[in-house]
Parts: structure tokens; sequence; C-alpha cells
């Protein structure tokens, strides 16, 4: 197992200095501007397929969706910032992280179909109208929103910073007086907030404190990238409504939620193999205080980076 992390993190390595340090995003931004530009012509040919009922239509039109699902993710996008960063600040499981990732792009989704239904349905907006509101509005709602993400992050790496520069890695708890009224034994085992004298819960466990912030972080990023909804699924579901096949849109735009998932779990995955190796070394190297101090700190400034990075993005928008 080890060795697999191993092998993650120097291909992530070897591709984040490939593609920030020897010019590779120009070239993985110009493969994939072009991959969504022939997907999206060939979705217009699905389409008239699925309405005139032709055979395999519908299957042509779901693997065109998938492709461009995943060119849209390959390309620059908020989704792999906030999962890539959180999976590198956060101790969050591979496998929770990678689900978050696919529930954030199945959001998005949701929230296209929600978006064009409304809007073609409710407000009677035109094309251009719904793709200005998308990219005016819900675009630096985004950013702004894991912005925020950023800052918590960040805001949160601080106070444990703040705690573990008061604590004693070892209380003396032989110290006690005697017959005292102290439940020690909650701190000692880090599992159970039940007192076993009176029997009743003097606050939550760490277990059930780390569960409710894992849950109140699974919210802030699943909504932080739905807020914006895909270009391509919004592209998708107005041609579809327009040429009333409205279940092809919706189908399509899930779809391609899974096909943006595709790239986002693998950003999940090489993030938090980037972080257990980090924090292995840590322990290897720094004593069991030292090793949270630098993990905090990894927090803080992951959170810092999603905060800037976001920002520079909204900003332009506003």
């Amino acid at each position: 197992m080890q060795l697999i992390r191993l092998i993650i993190v120097a291909v992530a390595l070897g591709a984040l200095t490939w593609l920030f340090a020897l010019g590779g995003m120009v070239d993985v931004a110009r493969w994939a501007a072009a991959g969504q530009e022939q997907a999206q012509r060939a979705l217009a040919g699905g389409l008239r397929a699925v309405r005139a009922g032709e055979p395999g239509a519908w299957l042509t039109l779901m693997s065109l969706c998938a492709a461009y699902g995943f060119f849209h993710a390959a390309g620059p996008g908020h989704g792999k910032l906030v999962i890539g960063g959180y999976g590198a600040a956060a101790r969050v499981t591979a496998r929770r992280l990678s689900a978050l990732a696919v529930l954030s792009s199945l959001a998005q989704a949701v929230t296209a179909i929600a978006f064009v239904a409304t809007g073609s349905w409710v407000l009677g907006l035109t094309r251009a109208q719904m793709t200005d509101t998308a990219d005016r509005v819900l675009a630096p709602a985004s950013y702004i929103a894991i912005a925020l993400v950023g800052l918590w992050l960040l805001i949160r790496g601080v106070r444990k910073l703040a705690k573990l520069s008061h604590s004693d890695p070892m209380p003396a708890l032989a110290n006690m007086p005697a017959g005292a009224h102290v439940h020690a034994h909650v701190a000692a085992h880090d599992m159970d907030a039940v007192c076993s004298d009176c029997g009743h819960a003097h606050g939550p466990s760490v277990r059930q404190a780390e569960q409710a912030t894992s849950l109140r972080d699974a919210a802030a990023i699943v909504g932080s990238v739905a807020v914006r909804p895909c270009t391509g699924a919004v592209f998708l579901l107005i041609l579809c409504f327009a040429l009333n096949i409205p279940w092809a849109g919706v189908a399509g735009a899930l779809v391609m939620g899974l096909g943006t998932a595709s790239v986002t779990v693998l950003v999940a995955l090489a993030a938090v193999s980037a972080r257990i190796s980090l924090a292995d070394g840590f322990t290897k190297s720094l004593s069991a205080l030292s090793a949270r101090r630098s993990m905090a700190m990894v927090e803080v400034i992951a959170g810092g980076m999603i905060a800037l990075i976001a920002t520079a993005l909204a900003l332009p928008l506003i």
C-alpha cells in the first residue's frame, strides 16, 4: 500500500511540475478545449438521431456526453481546485473524498437541470439569457463559495496551531486528586463521551465531532461546486428542451457529471495520497506534537491557496 501511495505521489508531482513549471497547462487546456468542441458538435447530430428514434441513438448520445464531461474536467476548473485542495488539507479518506467528487459533479448536473427547466418553462428565458446568467451570476458565486471553503480551512488550521501551541502531549493524569469527578478516560480513549460514573454524555466524542465536521465540509464542498452549472450541460439541456426531448437532456447532463467525476476522482486520490505520505514523513522525522503542528500548517497553506486562487478567478467576473 505504501508503494502504491509513493507511486501516486511521484506521478502527481511529475504532473504538477510539467503542468505549472514546463508550460503543460497550456497544452492541456488547448487539448481539452478541442475535445469539448468536437464533442459539442457531435452532440447536435446525436440529438437529431434521438429525436428521429434511430437505433442506438441514445447510447451514442450518452457516450458523447461522457466524453464531453471528461474533456470539460480535464481543462482548468473549479471542481478540481476545491477537491484537490481539501484532500491535501483535511484528514479525509480517499474513499470519502472520491464520493464527494462524484456527488459534486452530479450536483452540478442537477443544478444545470433545475436552472434550464426553471429558465425555460417558468421564466421563459432565451438561450442567450440563460448562458449570460450562468456566466455572469452563477460563476462568480461559485468561486466566492470556494474561496469561503478555503478561508474556513485556513481558519481551522490556525485554530489547530493555536490549540497545539498550548497543549501538553502527555497530560499528567497521575497528579489528579483522588476521588475528583474527572472524566479523563474520555480524552484518553478519544472514543467515548459517556461517563462511566454517572452514565451521561458531557460532550461529543472525538469521533462524533469529526463526523459532524466532515458532514459540514461535505455540504460546503458539494454546494460550492454545484452553484455553477456545467456549461456543456446547460447547452445540451437548452437544445433538448427546444427539440421537445427533455429526458434526453436530463440523462445526458447526469452522464456528463459522471464523465467529469472520472477526472476529479483521480485528483482526489492523488491529493489524499500526497497528504498521507507527507503525514507519514512528518511522523517518522518529528515528534508527535511537531507532526500535528506541521499538518495543521499544511491545512493553513492549502486553505490559503484555495481562497487566493478562487478569489483571483472571481474578481474579473464581478
